[in-house]
């Protein structure tokens, strides 16, 4: 006999990866950036960050899989407000409001 228990939504804990203020991104404002494997463990590994569909990709992959570390470490407060209009279109509203909440400098 099996037993059904619903799995954790792929947002649990999300609002715990999340930095407490823009101040806190330190990632590249030019150049490449490789992810560890548990973050891109399929398709691109390497992300050139002036490219902005690269980085794009780059900044989706860390709000879905990336621990606050990780997000610290990768992306840069400009470049996050810069694309965060493109970002809010494609990323869950619940994560959305929550990243806004956090960063009101996000919201333009």
């Amino acid at each position: 006999m099996s037993t059904t228990e619903a799995l954790p939504s792929r947002l649990h804990g999300v609002a715990d990866r999340i930095p407490t203020c823009l101040g806190d991104l330190k990632g590249p404002e030019h150049g490449r950036v490789t992810l560890p494997i548990r973050l891109a463990w399929s398709g691109l590994t390497e992300f050139d960050v002036d490219d902005s569909g690269q980085r794009l990709t780059l900044y989706r992959t860390l709000m879905d899989c990336g621990q606050r570390e990780d997000i610290v470490r990768y992306v840069n407060p400009t470049l996050l407000r810069q694309d965060w209009s493109r970002i809010r279109k494609l990323t869950a509203r619940r994560v959305i409001r929550l990243w806004e909440s956090r960063m009101p400098g996000l919201v333009a």
